[in-house]
């Protein structure tokens, strides 16, 4: 219970995202021409970004194996909080794991396969087995505008794991705060209503001595 909703489950989803986010951001350089520049994009950026794509592709398989152990850290993260999960576990927890798959989905499907497509240097009409594909297969600039779109949208995905993080442990401390406070006030009530009670047991004795003055 206590790692379930310890900030050790929660180090295991933030560090693993930030991790991603930083790849994403060292990317940026090549993407903001493609997407974001109103100017039109030069042909030698294209060569660039596929050549640092080629050079991502053929990087030792220690770096692949490194990235996905730590994909595996933040997924067992957020299964971890959501094992016997409260209402906030659910809410927060839950959408987190829900961005998370969309995540991996994104990398899955289109990241990996542009950098396929980049290692081999083959696109559209190249990779058109008839006639009738060649329209429907993207073209070079094409398919490094989607690679470029894949980044951004994985950085809009785990920005969001990031923030339902984030407010899942500003509701858990508002939680505890009011929790305290409330504790505090049936504390402090409960005190003095058995000060005004003791307060009255020991005037009792003194009245019914004086009646009994009175009476003699």
């Amino acid at each position: 219970m206590a790692f379930r909703n310890g900030p050790f489950a929660t180090f295991l989803i933030v560090c693993p995202v930030s991790f991603f986010l930083g790849i994403i951001f060292s990317l940026f350089p090549y993407d903001y021409p493609i997407l974001w520049s109103t100017a039109p994009t030069p042909a030698a950026h294209y060569d660039y970004l596929e050549a640092h794509l080629r050079f991502l592709h053929a990087s030792p398989p220690l770096i692949p194996r490194i990235l996905h152990i730590v994909i595996f850290l933040g997924l067992a993260g957020l299964i971890s909080k959501l094992y016997r999960p409260s209402e906030s576990n659910m809410l927060f927890d839950g959408a987190s794991l829900v961005l998370y798959m969309c995540g991996i989905t994104v990398y899955i499907a289109n990241i990996v396969k542009g950098l396929r497509l980049a290692s081999a240097g083959k696109y559209g009409e190249e990779l058109a087995a008839s006639p009738e594909e060649k329209e429907q297969i993207l073209n070079r600039e094409d398919s490094l505008k989607v690679l470029s779109a894949s980044n951004t949208i994985l950085a809009l995905v785990l920005v969001g794991v990031l923030v339902l993080q984030a407010g899942q442990w500003y509701a858990e401390r508002k939680d505890a705060q009011e929790y305290e406070s409330f504790r505090k006030g049936h504390k402090d009530g409960g005190a003095s209503s058995s000060a005004a009670s003791g307060a009255a047991a020991a005037a009792k004795p003194g009245r019914q001595g004086s009646v009994k003055k009175k009476s003699n």
